[in-house]
């Protein structure tokens, strides 16, 4: 039998979310901010309502994917707030990319108003939602996920308890250290052997065959062969993303090198004003464009 679950930002990995869950069963309730995200969920057979507390009203569980913190704290605690709804048992599950300082901070104003929630972030793109490839890392109480776990495996290739509050969050963290210094990489590499005379074909086939291949390769070389920039990985969000890892590395002692370096370019591809566009235009900054 379905849950009732709600989604609080129904952007491109809100709505994705929300799809696959209805096709679970579940029955979904959701609120955006963007009349337009609202239109496209009552499109896909959700619930739009008028704003986060009546989202928990409506559910036994409470999601929320949202790009910043301010956004997050105003669902969970303003004026219209999922506290506000003073829903016995809620768990809210918090599915954006922040700090873990952030994430366990506000699992504890949650639990002072008997919300209990846990830190979930997704690691892979909205159009690997639909392919259920993505992966959930959680952070929080056990008998929290054992509860949400049913709901989650069944969107993803895994989903793993990683600890206590905030665990999900520096896991998600550390996994875009290497992901979004990979694609710069990458990028480097790409464009040296472009240059040095090799075709594509040769470095795709080459490379997937030795220790560079697996599934960032897989997933990125062919749209930086064909300069395919349509988002999946903004630039914005690698420069938000990166700057995450730094601080939090900072915050336990390590001082890192090489994400703030591949960090500068993808600055720089922001400041030629292509934030919105793929990650992979950073090989355009290599290439002197920006």
């Amino acid at each position: 039998m379905g849950e009732k679950l709600g989604m609080i930002g129904v952007g491109k990995m809100g709505l994705a979310l929300s799809r696959q869950m209805m096709a679970d069963g579940h029955k979904v309730c959701g609120y955006d901010t963007d009349p337009e995200r609202m239109q496209l969920l009552a499109d896909e057979g959700g619930t739009p309502l008028a704003n986060a507390a009546e989202v928990a009203e409506n559910s036994d569980i409470t999601f929320s994917i949202l790009l910043k913190p301010e956004h997050i704290e105003d669902n969970l605690f303003g004026d219209n707030g999922i506290d506000k709804a003073g829903k016995d048992g809620l768990i809210h599950v918090e599915m954006s990319t922040m700090p873990p300082s952030f994430q366990k901070d506000i699992a504890s104003k949650c639990a002072e108003r008997g919300i209990t929630m846990l830190d979930a972030p997704i690691s892979g793109s909205h159009g690997a939602v639909d392919k259920r490839t993505i992966t959930f890392m959680v952070g929080g109480g056990d008998a929290a996920f054992e509860r949400v776990k049913p709901i989650l495996e069944p969107l993803s290739a895994d989903t793993t308890h990683c600890g206590p509050s905030g665990s999900g969050a520096v896991m998600k963290v550390v996994t875009n250290l290497f992901v979004n210094s990979s694609t710069a990489l990458i990028a480097e590499m790409i464009l040296t052997g472009e240059r040095a005379g090799l075709s594509h074909d040769v470095m795709m086939h080459c490379l997937s065959k030795g220790s560079v291949r697996g599934a960032m390769l897989n997933q990125l070389a062919p749209r930086l062969f064909a300069r395919n920039f349509a988002p999946q990985g903004a630039v914005e969000i690698f420069v938000k993303d990166m700057g995450l890892a730094i601080d939090l590395a900072k915050e336990n002692g390590v001082e890192l090198k090489v994400v703030p370096a591949a960090r500068a370019m993808f600055q720089r591809a922001e400041a030629a004003g292509w934030g919105k566009d793929d990650a992979g235009r950073v090989i355009e900054v290599y290439e002197g464009k920006a």
